[in-house]
């Protein structure tokens, strides 16, 4: 029995593409097992595995990009919209006040809002101009707040849209 588990073990190992350790961590995956454990193959990415599994560190790692996890997960979508927000801050202000345009679109599509509300983001946008862009000085950090806080307080965006606060950074 012994030999027959050794055997399936070295060929699930073989068996696993080579991109897998080129991602700088083993067949376990990311997360606090992979910087323990490492990358090396063999019954050392079990303890990898039950590492990441039992510390929860691999959702997490996945989710912020962090723990030799790829940079993908929430806070860099956060990013994405602060980035966007302050490259295209004078277009994207005038498309809010007119309630659409394909900046303001771009952002709805950055708070990952369905399709289907990008219209109602736009609305939103449009009947909240005052409280979203308070005055000239105004930053695109700032306006990215009050917009979080007027999406969590909408009935139908809260629901439509996934709203990561930029804070998280």
């Amino acid at each position: 029995m012994k030999k027959f588990s050794q055997t399936m073990t070295v060929a699930f190992l073989l068996s696993l593409p080579v991109t897998v350790f080129a991602a700088g961590y083993g067949s376990a995956g990311c997360g606090l097992g992979s910087i323990v454990i490492g990358s090396e193959s063999g019954m050392k990415q079990v303890f990898a595995a039950t590492t990441n599994g039992t510390s929860g560190s691999q959702t997490f790692g996945i989710t912020s990009g962090t723990s030799n996890c790829e940079d993908n997960g929430l806070i860099k979508l956060s990013k994405e919209r602060e980035v966007f927000a302050q490259e295209n801050y004078t277009s994207l202000v005038k498309e809010m006040a007119q309630g659409q345009g394909e900046n303001l679109s771009t952002l709805a599509s950055l708070y990952q809002c369905s399709t289907e509300s990008h219209q109602a983001f736009g609305t939103m946008t449009q009947e909240k101009f005052e409280y979203l862009v308070i005055n000239d000085q105004t930053t695109s950090a700032e306006l990215l707040g009050q917009l979080e806080n007027e999406l969590t307080s909408h009935d139908k965006l809260a629901k439509a849209c996934s709203i990561t606060v930029s804070a998280l950074n």
